[in-house]
């Protein structure tokens, strides 16, 4: 891609904090990696054992993406073997009253789908 393309990119985003919101969330586990990362810093087993239906190449590359996007930070030990643990930036703590509030409104939908069997979920 060209740099104009993708300048027009980001100024198209920068344009709403709900499509910010949307875009930097993007993924299909973003929610749930910083939901359990917001209660602590954790190895990427423990992640792993935390989502087991997500693959090992699915959380390393929603990882990447939420550390390129400054909500998670890296931290690599200089050990043998190496340890990476993986924590919350302070942006990405930030966000930690409006995960709350999902799990919250989360609660509520399945209240909802419960009382209304002809909701599709799919």
């Amino acid at each position: 891609r060209n740099t104009h393309a993708m300048k027009d990119d980001r100024n198209y985003i920068l344009q709403c904090p709900y499509r910010t919101a949307q875009k930097v969330l993007q993924g299909k586990y973003s929610i749930l990696i910083l939901h359990y990362l917001s209660d602590r810093t954790l190895r990427f087993s423990e992640l792993e054992k935390l989502v087991p239906n997500m693959t090992h190449a699915t959380l390393s590359s929603q990882l990447k993406l939420l550390e390129k996007r400054g909500l998670v930070r890296r931290n690599v030990y200089p050990e043998v073997p190496p340890r990476v643990e993986y924590s919350l930036t302070e942006i990405g703590r930030s966000f930690t009253p409006v995960l709350m509030k999902i799990g919250d409104w989360g609660m509520q939908y399945i209240d909802f789908i419960q009382t209304n069997p002809d909701v599709v979920l799919d």
